[in-house]
C-alpha cells in the first residue's frame, strides 16, 4: 500500500502562485509515475501533470507554461509549482502515484478568486 498526503492548497488571487506538495509513504519502493489530477465542481477529474521515474513530464494543454511538476531525489515527494493562476484552475487537486496499481491522495483545495 502507498499513502499519499498533499499540502499547499489554499486561496490565491488571479495571477498568483501556489506550490503543492505530495509525500508518499508505505510501500514506496518502485513507485514509478507520480502526478496531479484535479476536479472542479460538476466536472470530471482531469489530468494536470505527470512525471515518470526517469523524469519525463506530461502536462495538460491548459496548464503548459504555467505549471511545473518535479520530484525530489528520493522520488517519493512530488511538487506542483503553479503560476499565473486563473479562476478556471479552481479545483480539488489530487496526488497520484503508480506502483503495481494507482493510488490517490485525499485532495487539497485550490481556489483562485479575487
Amino acid at each position: 500500500q502507498v499513502q499519499l498526503v498533499e499540502s499547499g492548497g489554499g486561496l490565491v488571487q488571479p495571477g498568483g502562485s501556489l506550490r503543492l506538495s505530495c509525500a508518499a509513504s508505505g510501500s514506496i519502493l518502485s513507485i514509478s509515475t507520480m502526478g496531479w489530477y484535479r476536479q472542479a465542481p460538476g466536472k470530471q477529474r482531469e489530468l494536470v501533470a505527470l512525471i515518470t521515474s526517469g523524469d519525463t513530464t506530461t502536462y495538460a494543454d491548459s496548464v503548459k507554461g504555467r505549471f511545473t511538476i518535479s520530484r525530489d531525489n528520493a522520488k517519493t515527494t512530488v511538487y506542483l509549482q503553479m503560476s499565473s493562476l486563473k479562476p478556471v484552475d479552481t479545483a480539488v487537486y489530487y496526488c497520484y502515484a503508480y506502483r503495481l496499481g494507482g493510488y490517490w491522495g485525499q485532495g487539497t483545495q485550490v481556489t483562485v478568486s479575487s
